[in-house]
């Protein structure tokens, strides 16, 4: 299992955690106990996300390079129907 370093601060009335190493992952908490849970839960639904995105963009990929092979569709109409 991999290891993140994750910081837990104080924040006013509550916690803050993030992990530098997991840019955008970030959970807070009433306690640094609970704090910690949270985090954990945010560090896999993160992970879980980019392993998504991962998928979605080697599809993505495969599929513009597929279509602009093609010889009735430009570069344009591609990246226009994808919202490029």
């Amino acid at each position: 299992m991999t290891e993140y370093r994750v910081f837990i601060e104080k924040a006013g009335r509550n916690y803050s955690a993030y992990s530098p190493d997991l840019p955008g992952c970030i959970a807070t908490g009433k306690t640094p106990e609970e704090t910690a849970r949270n985090m954990r839960e945010a560090i896999e639904l993160h992970l879980e996300g980019m392993a998504d995105d991962e998928a979605y963009d080697k599809w993505f990929v495969e599929e513009c390079e597929r279509r602009m092979d093609e010889p009735h569709l430009t570069r344009e109409q591609v990246e226009g129907e994808f919202g490029l």
